[in-house]
């Protein structure tokens, strides 16, 4: 009996170690879900939708007479030195402003006479009205209203250029247009 206990222990104990020494079987986590691809939706872009397209009249009435003063709609002219006659050159851009000022007949200006600095305070005030009424005078004679024109004076105070020599003297002998009223 003795040898049956002998032989039961030892029978145990290799079971025991080559149930010890079997491998183990390593778990591996389940492969994460696989992400489904969606399926590519391309987008259609609409066209831009238009703006319905303003008249020159609606563009312009959108602007502020800041903006239209900005782009210089009418040019302004020059004079000769202790002068206030229109010059040749003058009368084609007089007449190209008063078609501006009849195509928009609403539009209220001002006409500024500047000066070049050389003569006194005075004298330059009153040769500038005298050149700001002739610039006046000949757009009515184009068919301008006279209500639609008032004049200024600023003799020699708002220089163009502020050079003084002949070019710059040029340059400030002049007349120009602010639109006061659309």
């Amino acid at each position: 009996m003795k040898k049956l206990i002998v032989l039961s222990v030892s029978f145990l104990l290799v079971f025991s170690f080559f149930a010890s020494c079997r491998k183990k079987v390593e778990e591996t986590p389940p492969p994460p879900p696989q992400v489904k691809e969606q399926p590519k939706v391309e987008k259609v872009e609409k066209p831009p939708a238009k703006e319905p397209e303003l008249s020159e009249e609606e563009i312009f009435e959108q602007k502020t007479l800041e903006e239209i003063n900005a782009e210089q709609p009418m040019e302004m002219i020059y004079f000769d030195f202790d002068k206030y006659f229109i010059r040749e050159d003058a009368k084609s851009i007089l007449r190209n402003n008063a078609q501006w000022l009849k195509k928009w007949d609403s539009i209220k200006i001002l006409i500024e006479g500047h000066c070049d600095e050389r003569g006194t305070e005075e004298y330059n005030l009153a040769l500038g009205e005298k050149r700001a009424k002739s610039t006046r005078d000949y757009l009515i004679s184009l068919g301008i209203s006279p209500d639609r024109m008032s004049i200024i004076s600023y003799g020699k105070s708002q220089p163009l250029d502020p050079g003084h020599n002949e070019i710059a003297w040029q340059k400030n002998r002049r007349a120009e247009f602010t639109i006061i009223e659309k």
